[in-house]
């Protein structure tokens, strides 16, 4: 599958982020000793399942090491154009590519296993839209004092991944992508833009992770899938000060060389 990797976006100076990156680019921070993307295209290029990788970013990330093909487009105007972009890259280079695989850069703890996992599980349901999301238990178990946002389901709490895989065609719906793009760090966004009942299900946590699903997929026109995570990293985004150094501990010591 062809992987789509969004490098864009640099801290303005009233976010958390910015007296670390001082104008740069987030995706090239250092994270034990190697910018974020690097992990990122790490990980892809150990992944049997990825055959070719389109970056989106600052020219700065264009040229890092990768294992795979590797096609750059510049940074576009906000998220949704740069998604936009890197699947009609895919779509033209690769007419018959019917899936894409869409990674943000700042998720560097993911590893090749996982993105095989993301990839196969994907494939076997053949969705428009296969979305990945982690529990509390399983992101506290392994990120204690992450500080996620969760979604608070009835049989779940749930947070959004941040790697995922949608139907090439999708992207010629605007409307829907600019509604899911503008809502995707807000659970009370993503559930507004599905309906008001959705809402009251949601805040008084009568929702189900599977109701939720058939929901979506209904108001929305597409056949989506929620896929539940077993691994928390899918949604350990970079966003805060203590996320990065958390994750800048946790790397190093994957990095350490074993005793």
């Amino acid at each position: 599958m062809n992987a789509v990797v969004i490098a864009g976006g640099t801290p303005p100076p009233e976010d958390p982020l910015y007296p670390y990156t001082q104008g740069q680019s987030k995706a090239l921070l250092d994270v034990a000793g190697k910018p974020m993307l690097q992990w990122v295209l790490d990980a892809l290029s150990g992944a049997r399942t990825v055959t070719s990788v389109t970056l989106i970013g600052p020219a700065a990330a264009h040229g890092m090491p990768c294992w795979k093909p590797v096609h750059y487009l510049p940074e576009q105007q906000g998220l949704l154009a740069n998604v936009q972009a890197g699947i009609r890259e895919v779509a033209q280079r690769e007419p018959a590519a019917g899936h894409v695989l869409i990674v943000s850069s700042d998720i560097p703890g993911i590893t090749p296993e996982m993105v095989d996992w993301r990839v196969e599980a994907a494939l076997d349901s053949e969705s428009d839209f296969d979305y990945a999301v982690v529990e509390r238990r399983v992101m506290e178990a392994r990120f204690p004092g992450s500080n996620r946002s969760y979604v608070p389901l009835r049989d779940a709490e749930v947070c959004g991944g941040d790697m995922n895989v949608v139907r090439a065609a999708t992207v010629a719906d605007e409307r829907l992508w600019q509604r899911l793009v503008d809502a995707r760090k807000s659970a009370l966004r993503q559930a507004a833009l599905l309906g008001f009942d959705t809402l009251f299900l949601l805040l008084t946590r009568r929702l189900t992770l599977a109701q939720a699903e058939r929901m979506a997929s209904k108001r929305l026109g597409l056949q989506g899938k929620v896929r539940l995570a077993p691994y928390a990293e899918i949604a350990m985004d970079v966003d805060k000060p203590h996320q990065l150094e958390l994750m800048r501990r946790h790397l190093a010591q994957r990095a350490a060389p074993s005793s």
